[in-house]
């Protein structure tokens, strides 16, 4: 288990282990909460939790028989041998309704290694409408033995009678402490501004600030704070700001620097002077713009820093508490 799995979710395995203990465990579980919290990572350790067996040696979570995971497959030929290298790859938009079919078609044997068996689906809010109407009935007539871990972020976008028919377990954000230890577990030594900047910007969830930790902005954090404060008249903070993205970042770290950059302006709109809401309302619409885009266009890295630096510096007007 990774440590923004056990971190913070005291509440939930309570829950879980509680429902371990009871006579009758309810087949389905809805995960849910905000991206990044560790629902995958808890659904994975409560699935090794669900198949143990007294004194029968199990297998690691990735390799186990009688753990199955649908997830969104690589999005070409190309993606998948990257995934098969270790390497970032992209993926299809939706869990297919034949990965469903192939999971249902193992459901029919019995499990391997003992008598339960785990299906984790990450996320349940990406399935197709057909994958979804599939899924329907394997819940509506579970197997015996089989229970379902559904991670959902957007509980909205799944079917009403898919939702009707799970157990909900909620996680919560982190508070600063616990996601401060969630980093110091997983990405030790960071220097105290990197480890600041990946708990502002990780909001409570453990894996945008893991994320945003691994890329180390944290100098591009105090720059965007910088020029939020002060403005840039003479461009020189825009300079640094390109300069500190690297000259070839590629588009993790420019999305996590666009992600850095909308919520600079969060952390400080409890602070700035009434005047200033509309050009920060302004400058915040203009970078979730720009983040819906980036994925899809080329940009320039050194142009994008340039346009982010601008948007920061709209919204400046004087000093800003706390910040210097």
């Amino acid at each position: 288990m990774t440590p923004e799995t056990l971190i913070g979710h005291d509440a939930a395995w309570h829950e879980w282990h509680a429902a371990r203990s009871g006579k009758r465990m309810h087949h389905a579980w809805m995960l849910t909460g905000l991206e990044g919290l560790g629902k995958a990572g808890f659904a994975r350790a409560a699935a090794a939790d669900l198949v143990a067996e007294p004194g029968v040696s199990q297998p690691p979570t990735d390799r186990h028989p009688d753990i199955l995971w649908l997830t969104r497959l690589p999005a070409s030929e190309d993606d998948v041998k990257k995934r098969d290298d270790g390497k970032p790859y992209a993926t299809k938009r939706n869990i297919s309704v034949d990965q469903v079919r192939a999971m249902q078609r193992r459901l029919v044997t019995r499990p391997t290694l003992g008598a339960r068996r785990a299906v984790i689906i990450d996320a349940a809010d990406v399935l197709e409408k057909s994958s979804a109407n599939a899924l329907l009935k394997s819940l509506e007539e579970p197997p015996q033995g089989t229970f379902f871990l559904l991670v959902v972020h957007q509980p909205g976008r799944l079917l009403a009678t898919i939702r009707s028919r799970c157990q909900v377990l909620r996680f919560h954000p982190l508070g600063p402490a616990d996601l401060g230890a969630a980093l110091d577990s997983t990405v030790p030594g960071l220097d105290t501004v990197t480890r600041e900047a990946a708990i502002a910007v990780g909001a409570g969830a453990p894996g945008a600030a893991i994320a945003f930790a691994e890329q180390n902005l944290g100098r591009v954090w105090q720059i965007m704070r910088q020029i939020v404060a002060h403005g840039d008249h003479d461009m020189a903070l825009r300079g640094e700001l390109s300069a500190a993205i690297g000259q070839r970042p590629d588009r993790d770290r420019q999305m996590a620097a666009l992600t850095a950059a909308r919520l600079v302006l969060v952390d400080v709109m409890g602070d700035v002077a009434s005047p200033r809401y509309p050009a920060l309302a302004d400058a915040h619409a203009a970078l979730v713009g720009l983040s819906r885009e980036a994925p899809i266009y080329n940009y320039d890295a050194g142009l994008l820093m340039l346009e982010i630096g601008a948007l920061l510096a709209s919204v400046a007007s004087g000093p800003i508490s706390g910040v210097s």
